[in-house]
């Protein structure tokens, strides 16, 4: 038997406070069905992006915990996740072969394969998790537990999510703290740009093996917090408001906060974006949930002076 040093190589508003208005936030770039779980952050091979007000504020950030739509555990692997010494690694490494959780080592037929007794197969097995050591050429009757298990789709579909960026909205609001107050009980309008980086759709697809999964990731809901405690759910990006425009002065036709605020004072508005991300491939298909957190755009509100005589 021949033992040889390894290579195992290991490879984110209404009147005169409408009128004073404009942002357009920047941004730095940077699972039959099975549903993960919501409130979902970024993938791990994914850039941690943030978003930017054009007023200096907080940024945004990927998301909160759960599901993150990403993290398979292991770098590739395409038939799952194993375990080991306390470690997620992938089940199948395309340089080392299938994993066997019995012993810790994962097994790859040596090829070219030298000559065996008949009904036998030399492998090469790398042990430890498949850490940089030493590699052993065994002789087997029977494939080890494990070998040759196909891709998972789900695991595929995850790999297709983490190639692609899925940013959070940058938000315009008015009115706007930096340009003018708005004013008690008066409408606000909430609006983000349309554009697929930050409401999707957003195609992707991954291949292993001879299987393809494919994914397609939108929006489905973005949910503005005006900062007093309410909320407002929009379906999509809104309408920008526009001073000189048929609706100056009125209501947004689609997103807005129409009762706007009761008190005087500065509020800070934020917004989180909740993409689907739906996948289809190997005779299944599933969703993976995922959500963006928006900067911050602060709003100052007064009291409506009223003049008499």
């Amino acid at each position: 038997m021949l033992t040889h040093s390894g290579k195992g190589a290991r490879r984110a508003l209404a009147g005169i406070g409408l009128a004073l208005l404009l942002v357009v936030g920047a941004t730095v770039p940077a699972a039959a069905a099975r549903r993960a779980d919501p409130g979902a952050g970024c993938p791990p091979a994914q850039p941690d992006c943030s978003v930017w007000d054009d007023e200096p504020g907080n940024p945004g950030d990927p998301g909160g915990g759960g599901d993150d739509g990403g993290d398979d555990g292991g770098d590739g692997g395409g038939s799952g996740t194993c375990q080991w010494d306390g470690r997620i690694i992938p089940c199948y490494d395309e340089f080392l072969g299938w994993f066997n959780s019995g012993d810790g080592c994962y097994y790859k037929l040596e090829q070219p394969q030298p000559e065996a007794p008949e009904g036998q197969q030399w492998y090469v097995r790398t042990c430890n998790g498949g850490d940089l050591g030493a590699q052993t050429e065994v002789l087997l009757d029977d494939p080890p537990a494990g070998f040759g298990a196909p891709p998972n789709p789900e695991e595929l579909a995850r790999r297709a999510l983490a190639s692609i960026t899925l940013l959070p909205a940058p938000l315009g609001v008015a009115p706007r703290k930096r340009v003018g107050p708005g004013l008690v009980g008066l409408p606000v309008w909430m609006w983000s740009e349309k554009n697929p980086n930050y409401f999707g759709p957003i195609d992707a697809h991954e291949t292993d093996r001879g299987l393809r999964v494919d994914i397609t990731a939108a929006v489905t809901e973005i949910v503005w917090d005006m900062g007093n405690g309410d909320k407002v759910p929009c379906p999509d990006e809104g309408t920008r408001y526009e001073p000189t425009g048929d609706r100056a002065g009125k209501t947004s036709p689609d997103c807005g906060y129409h009762k706007g605020y009761q008190k005087a004072g500065t509020y800070n508005v934020t917004a989180t974006t909740y993409w689907t991300v739906t996948w289809r491939g190997g005779g299944e298909s599933g969703e993976i949930l995922v959500t963006r957190n928006s900067g911050i755009v602060p709003i100052q509100i007064n009291e409506l002076q009223v003049v008499t005589r």
